[in-house]
């Protein structure tokens, strides 16, 4: 049994298919297929059952890989921090939600550090799935989580079962994001009848463990909009609703200079009284670095001034 091995068998876990993580791995399917006969060969179980709809680990496949994704983890963290030491680079990294008051805080963060040469820092804004695998298979150091309250046991199972854990940062309801120049932007409070005219720009990406996409969306669903914008990326969220007067956005609170930097104004909708969390989420045996540390106080120094 090898590292390279047990990195096969959990990309084609992951994928579900020989085809695509073959792709992933830059190699070809038959290494694959060869290096899973050999591992069930050397440990004396099944790792994989093939359906029409994919392959998918036996019960004793889904133990083996907790096992290599724990090894694989080690292994990377260990290389990481040697390599780190024999640099003596300034390494920080993070996957985010899209959120202004957490883009505010790492601008903040950034303009601050004397970044030494080699000095290497990473800020992706991604879904909360994706925040997650970064830190359990990129090697990403920390993650921000944001999920309706609700969804908080089925997070929590989800974080416990890939060995992360996460720590509150705060605890929001969403208010409405629009153009000043938008026809309900005179309205202090404002209805979601009000909003049914006009065009909502989503995330489109929401996730939760162990629930399907369409129980997700629905339960997203606020109101009778029939009108929607799919956007992933922030700054391109807002150039819309500073540039299309007719749209408007569910967002957490926004720092009133990047407001008035767009032209937008933010509003109460009290019919909308979801609550939501953003979670700092990391590995459990991970320790903060300095770098962490100055973030981290970044961040909820921009928190407390908008909660």
């Amino acid at each position: 049994m090898n590292l390279l091995h047990l990195k096969y068998a959990v990309e084609i876990a992951e994928t579900q298919s020989m085809t695509k993580a073959a792709e992933n791995l830059y190699t070809a399917q038959p290494n694959l297929s060869r290096a899973v006969r050999e591992l069930e060969g050397t440990l004396g179980i099944q790792i994989f059952r093939r359906t029409p709809k994919g392959i998918y680990p036996t019960p004793q496949g889904e133990e083996f890989l907790g096992y290599a994704r724990k090894i694989l983890a080690q292994v990377d963290e260990v290389e990481a921090m040697y390599r780190n030491t024999r640099n003596g680079a300034q390494q920080f990294s993070i996957s985010v939600p899209r959120a202004s008051y957490i883009a505010s805080a790492f601008t903040a963060f950034v303009s601050r550090l004397d970044m030494k040469p080699g000095a290497e820092i990473s800020y992706k804004e991604t879904s909360s799935m994706h925040a997650i695998s970064n830190i359990t298979d990129s090697n990403y150091r920390l993650g921000i989580l944001r999920y309706q309250s609700g969804y908080d046991r089925y997070f929590r199972e989800l974080l416990e079962e890939k060995g992360l854990t996460q720590e509150l940062i705060c605890e929001f309801r969403f208010v409405l994001v629009m153009s000043a120049q938008h026809p309900l932007a005179a309205k202090p409070e404002i209805t979601l009848k009000d909003l049914s005219p006009y065009t909502e720009i989503d995330h489109a990406d929401p996730y939760v463990p162990s629930l399907p996409l369409s129980t997700v969306q629905k339960n997203e669903a606020l109101g009778s909009i029939q009108r929607h914008i799919y956007v992933f990326e922030r700054a391109s969220q807002l150039d819309l609703l500073a540039e299309t007067k007719n749209t408007f956005m569910w967002a957490s609170l926004m720092p009133q200079r990047l407001l008035d930097r767009y032209g937008l104004v933010s509003r109460e909708c009290p019919e909308n009284d979801r609550k939501y969390r953003d979670v700092l989420i990391f590995k459990k045996e991970y320790r903060f670095t300095d770098l962490d540390k100055q973030f981290i106080d970044e961040l909820m120094k921009y928190k407390r001034t908008l909660y």
